[in-house]
């Protein structure tokens, strides 16, 4: 069984990142790949994007909000304590090409999306091409990945709703500048965080006629295709979010429809949360 090497609390009971030692994953993993845990023998599947992986020493790294039963349950897990099961890598890759300098391929993360951004905007940087990451959050307490990503990413912008670090405002505000001086130099961008935020990015880039990738991974459940819930729209056709994706082109998703999936599930989330059954889950999993 995966035995987690190290365990960081990014945000204190909210926001924690692992690092699992899963040699045959790491060889394989690609920007854009998730996984799929389970934490002990009555727990549900459930998917995560990979942030990192590590050939050389066999791991991957994955970040998780703590949101409902099952992310609780892996928060209680330690250092040196066993995952039941993870399997992986799944889902296609992020599609990533060489842009000639002066190319320069804008990457955007808000909230826990900061992690997968991350493994895409490396995969970038690995392939060559300028990397602006754009990142955001409510404060400077909450701002995930900054450190990691000022690694390798050849400019890191940040904005703060309080301004309490990088510019006062929102992460679009940041990429509608970039957009306004060099618009004809930016390629793509990719947008990976709440819905809400990708939404925003993908109208505000639609106006510049810029190709806009978005990970639509916080729709999965089952991971496989089998379950149905993470379907999405696509330019008019219907797609499995978790074998199509996670990745879709942000100019042709139905952000309307995909909230309103999202939203479909909220009470069933509360109560597993609380540790109480709800009737119409009888014979089926939790859902986290």
């Amino acid at each position: 069984m995966p035995k987690i090497l190290r365990k960081e609390s990014l945000i204190p009971g909210r926001t924690s990142k692992l690092v699992i030692d899963a040699p045959q994953i790491a060889a394989a993993a690609k920007p854009g790949h998730f996984v799929i845990l389970r934490v002990d023998e009555r727990g549900e599947r459930f998917p995560l994007t990979i942030a990192d992986t590590d050939k050389a020493a066999g791991t991957i790294t994955i970040v998780y909000l703590v949101l409902g039963r099952s992310t609780q349950l892996l928060e209680e897990l330690r250092e040196g304590q066993e995952i039941l099961d993870v399997c992986g890598p799944l889902g296609q890759a992020t599609k990533i090409e060489k842009f000639e300098s002066p190319k320069k391929v804008i990457c955007v993360g808000g909230g826990t999306g900061v992690a997968a951004m991350h493994h895409i905007a490396k995969g970038h940087h690995d392939a060559g091409n300028y990397v602006i990451a754009c990142i955001g959050a409510r404060n400077k307490d909450l701002l995930l990945f900054h450190k990691e990503l000022s690694l390798f990413c050849d400019e890191v912008l940040v904005s703060t709703d309080d301004g309490s670090m990088g510019r006062q405002g929102i992460v679009t505000d940041l990429v509608r500048d970039r957009l306004d001086t060099e618009g004809e130099n930016i390629p793509e961008v990719v947008a990976v965080g709440p819905v809400p935020m990708m939404q925003a990015v993908a109208e505000l880039t639609r106006g510049y006629a810029v190709p806009t990738t978005v990970s639509l991974n916080s729709l999965m459940v089952d991971g496989l295709g089998m379950c149905g819930a993470c379907r999405v729209t696509v330019d008019g056709q219907m797609k499995f979010t978790c074998v199509d994706g996670p990745e879709f082109d942000g100019h042709k998703v139905d952000f309307a429809e995909l909230r309103t999936r999202l939203a479909s599930f909220r009470t069933q989330e509360r109560l597993a949360a609380e540790n109480k059954r709800c009737h119409c889950f009888d014979n089926v999993k939790e859902v986290r």
